[in-house]
Order: C-alpha cells, then structure tokens, then sequence
C-alpha cells in the first residue's frame, strides 16, 4: 500500500506503526511527509474519494476556483474607488458618503462567515459557495442598475454578504484537500488572492470607468458569471466523513473494505441534504462558537492584534490614493496605475517571502528542535520583517506625497507595503490554524469577521484624519501602531504562546469531518 501511494505522490511515504495517535486520530499506519513528520490529516488510503489522495491537478484547479472567488472577495470592495468622482454626481453624494460605499461591503463580507459556517458544515462546501456567487453575482447587477444611493448601498451589502464565503468555506476547502506541511504555502496562494483582490480592483476599475460607472459592475457581474460556472462544473464536494472512513478502513468492513457511504464526488450534482456519515452543528452553532472562540487566547491576540494594527491600513492607502494623487493624475485610469507598486511587492513577498519559506522554516526549526516538534509558534517568525516592512513603507509614502516626490518614490513605498501585509497576512492565518486544526473554520470564521471588521471601520476615520494632519503624520502614525504595537505582543505570543494553549484548554467541539455518527 505505502508502495502504490508514493507512485501517486512523493510528497509522502507510509509504515506499519502499530496505532500511533496523530492529531487525535488512532490508525494502523501512520503516513509520513518527505521530511519524516507525521501528515495531518492522516490520509485513509485505500479511498480514492478522499480528497487527500486526488491529483494534484485536481487538487490545484479547486485551489485555483477557490482563490478566484477570494480575489473576488476584495475586488469587490476597491474596484469603484477610481469611479468615485461619477458616483458622486450620480447619488449627488459628499466624498465621504460614497468612501462609505467601501465600508458597506466589508459589513456584509464580516457577517457572512457566521452565517454560512454551520450550513457548510452540514450540506458541504459546494452548495454554499455555489449559492453565495450566485448572491453576489444577482447583487451586482443590482448594483449597476440602482436608481439612488440608498438601492446603491443594498446592493453592495449583499455583494460582500455573497463572496463572504471565499473566506472560511474556502479555506476549509482548502484544508479539505491538502496536508498541513503543505499548508503555509497554499494558504499563501489564498492569502495571495485576497491581497491583488483589493489591489487589481482599483487598478481594472480605472479603465473601465472610461467607459461609464456603470461599467465597473458588469465586468464584476462577468467575473463572477464565470466562476459561478467554474464552481458548477470543476468544483467537487470536498467534505469528507474522515473518522468514520478511517474506522471502516481499520476495521476492514463492507464489499470494498468501506462502509458504503455516498461522499464527495458520488454526492449528486446538486446535493444539499446533510453530508451523510459525521456528526453535523446546528445551524447557531457558528454564533456560539465565535464567542467561545475568545477563550483560546492565542487566537482572538493574534488575529485582533493583526486586523485592527496592520491590516487595515491597506484600505487607509487604497481610498486615499485618487486624493494624493488628485492634481498630479486626475484621471481615473491614471490613478488605476497607481496601484501597481503595490501588486509587485505582494507578488514578490508571496514568490520569494511568504507561504514556501514559512514551510522550510517550520521544517528547519522543527528538526533542530530537542524533541523534533513542529510548534505553531514557528510561523511568526515571517510576522517581525512584515511589519518593519510594512512601516517603512507607510511613512515613505505619507512623506513622499506631502513633500511632492516623484510619483516611484510612492511605488516604491507601496511595493514594501504590499510585501509586509502579505506576509504578516500569511504568517498569522497559518499560525492560527496551526495552532487549532481541528477547529480551523470556527478560526478562520474568526478571522474574516475581524478582518472585514476592521476594514468595514477604517473608511470613516481615514478621510478626516488626512485632512486634519495630513499624508505624512497620518501614515507615520499607521507606522508607530504597527511596529509599536504589534511587534511586541507577537512577541508575547511567541515566547508564551504554547503556555497560553495549555491554559486555554482544548475546545469541546472539532471540525465535523473528524466527528462521527452512530451509523
């Protein structure tokens, strides 16, 4: 069997272990990655309807489909930036106003997490990403068409509430299909899309506003159109009974060696009846499990410290660019450019920076470690240079805009800007994860609410607090927060991270691909 499974992929090997525990799972045979460490989740190998022993081809188009709808997720929000000036005189609207139209969809992308959670958990992944396109898709030809502000602001509230799924129910599908050695670097690639999401959309919107506001949202609507038909065609159920299959396959029961269960792809086309053979939430259990969620301390420092210190600065930058730069390249197209300082450094920080090298890392500090432990601790390490990067380039450009620099000097501070967010974006949601597998959506769930929390507040301050101050105080303000308070409680949570676990206790609940059911 260890033979057959390395012809399908060498990233692992297994051995006869005698019912090692691994992660909380008892099985025959203990799967190893390359380097030698136990995967988790532990593959049941003799399945081929797990989706842990799919291609890698297939593996990388649902990753692909995935991260087109978390792209989505944030294009949404900036790609009307550049067309601020028609908006405003469309909705006979202040500047200030139509900066909310950017909040309203961050309101709508930090409530859908706790309202799409649980029903993922119970009917699968497929058919909420599939419905909550489809809301988006509705929503933004919604958008195109309102008659008034107020229609305006409905309809962007409930694009944000329709991609909101791109975030926890992606990543759990991300999780569904790949193995936790793999996951600094997928999780980068989803990070990855969320980032050039927010910066592509002001970028594209810029030229499309050429052709009329209106514009903006039908390329939307066109984007989202094709995804939907990705997801329908390409997008298999991934969420897999996992205890019960290892159990069967332990036990050797039914005609092939496992229980007959329909899952994952022998699910019907359009299923949506509870995924059979796992213990499922009730539908408020995303609610409560956000609040107890804040007991695990690691988790609410971590993401709270990130959203509300560093991250939400991008949408300080990205809806004050068409202001800085109002004299210089009053047109919207131009404006769009502006951008592209900052997609350069995400790309550079993802390539060379962020998922893979916090993997090796996690492996180098692993083997040199006394017991040959990986620590989740180990993924924030990338959290320190993040952030020095990320202030550097927030006071250079402040600077560079007050002082009438030329405009690569802003390129440049946006390219350190992008490649710090990227990889603090990266190093925190994979230290959470690691810090809890086994409860990874109620995790990420809490991160998307804080994230677009966070995201949802920032444009009703950023506007007053440039004008009362200015670029350059203003930015070397959003310096001294991120360095000056972040950089010393990740250090907190490095150095006692793994004490405030043990104290946290373990969660009552897990992730329902590992609960089981009577069957």
């Amino acid at each position: 069997m260890a033979a057959d499974l390395e012809k399908k992929d060498d990233a692992f090997t297994s051995y006869p272990s005698g019912g090692i525990i691994a992660h909380g799972n008892i099985t025959d045979e203990v799967v190893l990655s390359k380097d030698g460490f136990p995967l988790f989740p532990q593959p049941v190998l003799s399945d081929e309807l797990d989706p842990l022993n799919w291609s890698k081809t297939q593996k990388h188009i649902i990753l692909a489909i995935v991260m087109s709808l978390y792209f989505m997720f944030t294009y949404i929000t900036t790609t009307t930036v550049p067309s601020f000036p028609a908006l405003q005189e469309k909705y006979a609207a202040t500047l200030e106003q139509i900066n909310w139209t950017v909040a309203i969809p961050a309101l709508g992308l930090s409530l859908g997490p706790l309202l799409w959670a649980s029903p993922a958990d119970i009917i699968g992944r497929r058919p909420i990403i599939i419905l909550g396109t489809i809301m988006a898709l509705v929503a933004t030809i919604g958008a195109a068409l309102a008659p008034n502000y107020s229609g305006y602001m409905a309809a962007r509230f409930f694009q944000g509430l329709g991609v909101s799924p791109a975030s926890n129910v992606g990543l759990a599908i991300i999780n569904d299909v790949f193995f936790e050695h793999e996951r600094g670097q997928k999780l980068g690639l989803w990070v990855l899309a969320i980032d050039q999401g927010l910066l592509f959309g002001p970028l594209i919107g810029g030229f499309i506003s050429l052709a009329g506001y209106a514009w903006v949202q039908w390329l939307t609507a066109i984007l989202l159109g094709v995804i939907l038909l990705l997801e329908v065609f390409f997008l298999p159920e991934t969420l897999y009974p996992r205890r019960l299959m290892m159990t069967q396959e332990r036990e050797k029961t039914g005609e092939d060696g496992l229980v007959a269960v329909k899952r994952t792809k022998k699910l019907g086309f359009a299923h949506i009846a509870p995924i059979p053979g796992m213990r499922h939430p009730n539908l408020w259990d995303t609610a409560v499990r956000f609040i107890k969620t804040w007991k695990f301390v690691v988790v609410p420092l971590s993401i709270v410290v990130y959203c509300f210190g560093w991250y939400w600065w991008v949408l300080s930058v990205v809806t004050v660019v068409p202001i800085a730069y109002a004299e210089t390249f009053p047109e919207a197209h131009m404006q769009g450019l502006l951008y592209i300082g900052l997609i350069v450094g995400t790309l550079l920080s993802e390539v060379l920076c962020s998922g893979s090298l916090s993997d090796r890392i996690v492996v180098r500090l692993a083997k040199s470690s006394d017991d040959n432990q990986k620590v989740p601790e180990m993924r924030l390490w990338l959290a320190y240079p993040a952030a020095i990067l990320t202030a550097v380039g927030l006071v250079v450009w402040g600077v560079s805009v007050d002082k009438g620099y030329h405009w690569m000097v802003g390129q440049v501070a946006f390219a350190l800007f992008g490649a710090g967010i990227q990889m603090g974006n990266t190093a925190i949601c994979s230290y959470v994860v690691d810090a809890y597998p086994m409860q990874s959506m109620a995790t990420m769930t809490f991160y998307a609410v804080m994230l677009n929390l966070s995201a949802f507040v920032d444009p009703f301050f950023i506007v007053p607090w440039v004008e009362n101050v200015g670029f350059t105080w203003t930015f070397a303000g959003h310096a001294i927060v991120t360095v000056g308070f972040c950089i010393p409680l990740f250090a907190l949570l490095h150095k006692f991270g793994p004490r405030m676990r043990r104290w946290s206790g373990e969660p009552d609940w897990k992730n329902p691909e590992f609960e089981q059911t009577v069957f």
